[in-house]
Formats: C-alpha cells, structure tokens, sequence
C-alpha cells in the first residue's frame, strides 16, 4: 500500500490477467510486511491465490494539479515483493475545449 500511496478505504479496480474478469473493491490494510494481498467477500469469488492482478486507483484533478500529477507503477514478483517501482513525471497537457 505504501510503495503504490493507496490509502485504506480507497476505491480500487482490479483487473486480474489470469481469468479476465474486473471488478471494483476497496483497500483494506493487512499485517504490514506481510506481502499479502486478499480479496474478501462476494469478489473473493473472482480471484484466486496464484492469480496475476493488476490494481489500479484513480483520482480526479483540477487543472492546476493535473500538470503536476506524477503516475507511479509498483511491480512485484510471484511472491509480491516489490520488484521496480517507476515514477511517470513529466508535465500533462489539458485539452482546451
């Protein structure tokens, strides 16, 4: 949660690569260290351990904060340990209508 800035209670979309299926859910804290990562309840359903997901979170910006909005990219390996965190900085541009 710390390397990826996710927040508990955060809306989170999962995409898992294993068996196709997408979801929304939300980010509940585990043990620290612990390198788990659950999906509970009736979305328990749609991944299992072993499976590849993708986490994904969003935010809404204005258009001041959105040029310096910085995507950051947390990869990990079949254990869940952090691999290769990337950083995206560079200036966005707003469409003008």
């Amino acid at each position: 949660m710390a390397a990826a800035d996710l927040i508990p209670y955060e809306k989170v979309d999962i995409f898992n690569v294993t068996n196709g299926h997408r979801f929304s859910t939300y980010v509940i804290e585990g043990r620290q260290g612990s390198n788990e990562i659950c999906v509970n309840g009736a979305a328990a359903h749609l991944a299992r351990e072993g499976d590849s997901l993708i986490i994904a979170s969003f935010s809404s910006y204005d258009e001041d904060e959105f040029g310096e909005h910085e995507p950051k990219l947390v990869y990990v390996d079949d254990k869940n340990r952090i691999k290769k965190i990337k950083s995206k900085r560079k200036k966005l541009r707003v469409a003008k209508s």
